[in-house]
């Protein structure tokens, strides 16, 4: 469990001005922990980041925000997950790109939850709303917790449906927890919180800034084992997380429409680029169950045995060694992303690695790249 100071540099560090994901990673990886990168010099920052950045975290973070935070934890329905948390989401590790820090609204239980991204467009019509419900209700009462965004129309409909069933559904907003967008939706956050959960990569107070909203997709689809477009337009944000859970290796499913109607037309340009076309639940079910998706079906989470002649069976390896694997999961990853995922040295994962790679388990790629082997 986090002690206070550790919770309070890891919300510092998500707070200092012009410090991108990239960067912080970079620094975790150079010092070990947000607390050896707040109370490092100037000059050893700069050796990787920008020096106003460096000049920014010598300085700190606004103490206001951070105290309001800390205040804002105090209920027990808020709490916050890090790179460093072993309950933070398995598949979110396998993107280029996983958020240090995520603020937490809800049942954090949910985060490793087996789950399917619902997307769409937010002037949907009479029938893609009533789609969206469906699909998500069959879904959840079949096992699988629904993400989606938050937003109006299909978005909405979706954790609607999620909710009616077992599995409960998540919210990923693109604002801070504290703020509810768009506003119509309070009732709708208020239930997520109490059955489901919401999800931030935001600080408190962060407003709807449009450029949020295309980052925070990359989250819906990359803790989702798969991802359905009930209704898009060609220039659909819904697309934009489309193709990014196809970048991450998701499988992509959505329903076609009439060949008339405009928010048709991006589910039927997904279709022609692969997405499978889906006629009912089952269909998703079925897929994914089946384990033939890019993200190795429901199990896809980075465990099982490895392909390609490899000696051990990932249970039966000893201490940090089974951890590493999850962490390097089936995607190519760089060295300095696995010592920030695992928390371990970088001699201690070189170690590792080599031995994987000698068992067969893992192979060495150009530019001091891994990928596990299936």
């Amino acid at each position: 469990m986090k002690s206070i100071r550790d919770i309070e540099s890891w919300l510092s560090l998500g707070m200092i001005d012009g410090l991108g994901d990239e960067s912080i990673r970079r620094l975790l990886v150079a010092f070990g922990s947000p607390a050896e990168i707040l109370s490092a010099n100037i000059a050893s920052l700069e050796r990787v980041v920008k020096k106003k950045v460096a000049y920014n975290i010598v300085h700190g973070a606004d103490e206001k925000k951070i105290a309001a935070t800390l205040e804002w934890l105090k209920d027990p329905v808020n709490s916050i997950v890090t790179l460093a948390d072993s309950h933070y989401p398995a598949l979110l590790l396998n993107i280029p790109d996983p958020p240090p820090l995520l603020y937490l609204k809800g049942k954090p239980e949910l985060l490793n939850s087996p789950t399917l991204a619902i997307v769409g467009s937010r002037n949907a019509t009479p029938q893609g709303i009533a789609n969206a419900e469906a699909f998500a209700e069959a879904a959840s009462n079949a096992g699988l917790c629904i993400a989606s965004g938050m937003a109006s129309g299909v978005d909405a409909a979706a954790h609607r449906g999620g909710l009616r069933g077992s599995a409960a559904s998540i919210a990923v907003v693109g604002t801070g927890l504290d703020i509810v967008y768009p506003a119509s939706n309070r009732k709708l956050a208020h239930e997520l919180a109490e059955k489901g959960m919401l999800i931030s990569e935001f600080p408190l107070g962060t407003p709807a800034i449009a450029s949020n909203f295309p980052r925070r997709n990359r989250i819906i689809s990359g803790m989702s084992h798969g991802c359905l477009v009930v209704e898009a337009a060609l220039r659909s944000g819904s697309l934009i997380t489309a193709r990014q859970a196809l970048e991450q290796g998701r499988e992509v499913f959505a329903i076609p429409g009439s060949i008339h109607s405009p928010l048709s037309k991006g589910c039927h340009a997904l279709i022609k680029e692969g997405a499978k076309l889906v006629e009912s639940a089952d269909d998703i079910l079925d897929e994914l169950a089946g384990g033939s998706g890019r993200s190795g079906g429901l199990g896809g989470s980075g465990q099982g045995r490895a392909a390609g002649g490899a000696a051990h069976d990932v249970d039966e390896l000893q201490g940090s060694e089974p951890l590493l694997l999850r962490h390097l999961g089936h995607d190519i990853t760089d060295i300095d992303t696995l010592c920030v995922r695992s928390g371990l040295t970088i001699e201690t994962v070189s170690a590792m690695l080599l031995a994987f790679e000698l068992d067969g388990v893992v192979a060495s790629l150009p530019g001091g790249r891994y990928q596990r082997l299936r």
